[in-house]
């Protein structure tokens, strides 16, 4: 979950999370990200070492503190060489040893949206796993693309990490694998349970809607990228106004940046990823800083509750509810010990709780209309306080804590 300001917390403690973290972009300085929220945390919180943050640093110069919306974040926006340029020899040793002090200094694992690098050559990729599997912590990453097209498609993308994974031995994560996987997602699936059964430790997870969403000014829409996706200017929409663009108004907004939603997930391969068994479920919510984003960074588990399980019936109540806690928990708790006491109810368990109405528990936030709590989570305890009481926030209380692995000690 990328949505790690308090208003984002609110939202989705409104739709029964007790724990968010950022793995995807992560950050630069694990112990100023951590020190930012440390006693003024709604929900618990928690980040990677991140490859694209780091990237920017080396290429650019810039320290970019948050993901996406900070000052910084922007003017990094408008700069190619971190994007585009290929590292040398010498910033690649930089940028590893930036990952490397990230990792020490107690980050999740290390997080890479190399879909956002284009100019990140895979042997630059192969490094972050190398580094991954030295450290003993796991890779979270967002594929280098998502099309149907060949070359450069979703399915070699997916093969690019997992042969980086088999070839260093690092745990692998690959991030939302319907909107990276499009059409060719039950192939992605396919490889992903293959390598399991011989033994790589591959997981993914998927966020249960039909559209994805970015910036605008991401390399996503670099040239050709109606072919990839398989869409076009009527199936983005603007959301700051809720509007579909044209091509006019794509390259006004392009020039301007922003965030704009992708209709371009196929509802049998949204339905598909939701009711596998290997599929974690999580949100991939951005900040509602802007006013708005996508309805899965306020109502993407109540919609699993209550569109999955009650109405379509495509997986069982307690088969969702693994997705959400179980599976998520034992993704980390390898790595993280304070996570074998999260996403289970038994004694001795920390005390991050969520009581819902199973009958009328459903999430109401839209894309026209993001900023919508979701119903029927009626009671949200996280630590053993309440957050959300009788189906209302409860103000003033901070009762987040950091879920973080434990600090280096340097000489």
């Amino acid at each position: 979950m990328r949505g790690q300001d308090l208003k984002s917390s609110q939202f989705q403690a409104r739709d029964g999370v007790t724990t968010a973290l950022e793995m995807e972009v992560g950050t630069l300085s694990i112990p100023d990200w951590y020190a930012a929220r440390e006693g003024k945390a709604l929900i618990n919180f928690g980040a990677s070492a991140g490859h694209r943050q780091v990237r920017i640093r080396v290429k650019n110069g810039i320290t970019v503190p948050d993901a996406l919306f900070s000052p910084e974040a922007k003017q990094a926006e408008k700069l190619a060489e971190w994007k585009y340029e290929n590292a040398t020899a010498p910033e690649v040793d930089e940028l590893i040893a930036l990952l490397d002090r990230g990792v020490a200094d107690g980050a999740l694992g290390i997080g890479m949206i190399i879909q956002h690098t284009p100019g990140a050559r895979r042997e630059e990729i192969l490094r972050v796993f190398q580094l991954a599997a030295r450290r003993g912590v796991p890779s979270f990453a967002h594929v280098r693309s998502m099309s149907g097209t060949e070359p450069d498609s979703s399915l070699e993308a997916v093969q690019e990490v997992i042969a980086d994974a088999a070839a260093t031995g690092a745990s692998l994560h690959i991030f939302h694998i319907t909107s990276s996987g499009l059409r060719q997602t039950p192939v992605c699936l396919d490889m992903i349970a293959g390598a399991r059964r011989r033994g790589i430790d591959v997981t993914t997870e998927a966020y249960p809607y039909t559209a994805a969403s970015t910036s605008i000014t991401a390399a996503t829409f670099d040239p050709g990228w109606q072919d990839r996706l398989g869409i076009t200017f009527k199936d983005l929409q603007w959301t700051a106004t809720g509007g579909r663009l044209t091509e006019q108004s794509f390259q006004e907004y392009r020039r301007k940046g922003g965030l704009v939603i992708m209709h371009m997930i196929p509802e049998e391969v949204a339905d598909l990823a939701v009711a596998n068994p290997l599929v974690l479920i999580s949100s991939d919510g951005l900040p509602f800083l802007t006013g708005g984003e996508h309805p899965r960074g306020a109502g993407t588990f109540a919609r699993v509750l209550g569109h999955y399980v009650r109405e379509k019936k495509a997986l069982t109540l307690m088969d969702a509810l693994r997705k959400m806690t179980l599976m998520p928990a034992r993704r980390l708790d390898g790595y993280v010990p304070q996570m074998k006491n999260k996403g289970r109810i038994k004694a001795g368990a920390d005390a991050d709780l969520t009581i819902f109405d199973a009958n009328r528990v459903i999430d109401r936030s839209t894309f026209e209309k993001p900023m919508q709590p979701s119903e029927g989570i009626v009671h949200v305890l996280v630590g053993g306080v309440f957050v959300v009481r009788d189906s209302e926030l409860v103000g003033s209380v901070y009762p987040g804590r950091a879920i973080r692995r434990t600090p280096a000690v340097r000489n």
